[in-house]
């Protein structure tokens, strides 16, 4: 998911929440999104489907890497705050190939190879306490 955020002096900010995912069971929120994924199959216009409540996506944990990297797809803007879930949760073959037919862009395997990491700093956050220090 890319936010962007349009500031004062006209500067455009952007940060990319992402996941993990690996082949197994559908995921239960992209099950939600199937008709609206394949309505834009379709289209190579922008279509506004709506809004979305992130609380939604049941990430099913706290813990999360966060770095400044670019845009994985052009213009490869920079300065981009990276923000992916640590947990690897799951999709169905079906689900990625629904995605891949509403992207159908030049960049539907992935735009942009590996990057180095030139000694950018990749943090792991989460929670400061656990719950059972709440206790006390």
């Amino acid at each position: 998911m890319v936010h962007e955020s349009h500031e004062v002096n006209g500067e455009t900010k952007i940060a990319v929440t992402a996941l993990f995912y690996r082949i197994g069971k559908p995921d239960r929120f992209l099950t939600k999104l199937t008709k609206h994924v394949t309505s834009i199959a379709d289209t190579k216009e922008e279509v506004h489907q709506g809004v979305v409540d992130p609380r939604q996506l049941r990430l099913g944990g706290f813990k999360y890497y966060r770095y400044i990297g670019s845009l994985t797809v052009p213009p490869c803007t920079q300065g981009v705050l990276w923000a992916i879930n640590k947990r690897i949760s799951t999709v169905s073959r079906e689900q990625v190939r629904l995605l891949r037919v509403a992207v159908h862009d030049f960049a539907e395997r992935n735009a942009r190879p590996l990057q180095p990491l030139n000694e950018r700093d990749i943090h792991l956050c989460g929670p400061m306490f656990q719950l059972e220090d709440l206790k006390h």
